[in-house]
């Protein structure tokens, strides 16, 4: 009778791909934007599971799981670890990731933001605020150069003109002796259209800005990866 051996567990890894097709020496060549969002994960684990499923390809089972990048970021790390293949070790390195990410939003004095336009204030609230569960109402705050001073959770909840108290958006406005200011709210149905809700609050809004003296720059609606700057639609303005 032949002698019982165990097969050794066998762990493809990226390098096992053609040069072509590595995600490390496309980023190289083509540089990050060029990669899809499984091969960027799949470079921050490095390896697959084995049988012949790369980093890439256990990434991309990752993505369809979890319901894309929002749905992996919002994960717990005990939901990562329970998949085939994700040991404490790769879902540690997942939420680092995520948690980077969100630390990027908020960036020190030194590295304070300059709004320029609604796609300055998407890219600072949209990776964190696509992810919610409620809607919430914040505000970036700014100074005379449109320099980012800071951001406030000012309301949670269905947006709604009986309930939002406005005077609580200027609250940290008037404390911080704030020049201008730009509203943001999220709808958690990834779907950024603004409803009649969302205008008549912006009215409201802009109104009561006026009677400060406090500019209310913008009312972005961020929706899952997109993003409504209702300014300019003229929803709510002018």
């Amino acid at each position: 009778m032949p002698e019982e051996t165990t097969r050794p567990e066998y762990h493809l890894t990226i390098k096992a791909l053609p040069a072509s097709e590595r995600p490390r020496e496309r980023l190289a060549e083509l540089g990050p934007t060029a990669l899809s969002d499984a091969e960027l994960l799949g470079l921050i684990m490095r390896t697959g599971t084995g049988h012949g499923e790369t980093a890439v390809d256990l990434a991309r089972r990752l993505l369809v799981r979890f319901g894309g990048l929002g749905g992996l970021a919002r994960a717990s790390l005990t939901e990562l670890c329970a998949e085939h293949g994700i040991g404490l070790a790769k879902a540690a390195e997942i939420k680092a990731v995520v948690e980077l990410a969100r630390r990027l939003m908020v960036l020190g004095p030194e590295e304070r933001l300059t709004i320029r336009s609604p796609a300055d204030v998407a890219n600072l609230l949209m990776l964190e605020m696509s992810l919610l569960d409620q809607e919430q109402i914040r505000v970036v705050l700014l100074n005379t150069r449109n320099a980012v001073l800071g951001v406030r959770l000012v309301y949670q909840g269905n947006l709604n003109t009986s309930v939002v108290r406005v005077g609580e958006v200027f609250r940290e406005a008037i404390k911080e002796s704030c020049a201008a200011v730009v509203v943001v709210h999220n709808h958690p149905s990834g779907d950024p259209t603004p409803s009649p809700e969302d205008v008549a609050v912006t009215r409201e809004i802009v109104k009561a800005g006026e009677l400060l003296g406090i500019d209310v720059l913008d009312h972005v609606v961020i929706g899952a990866g997109r993003y409504v700057s209702m300014k300019e639609r003229g929803l709510g303005f002018g």
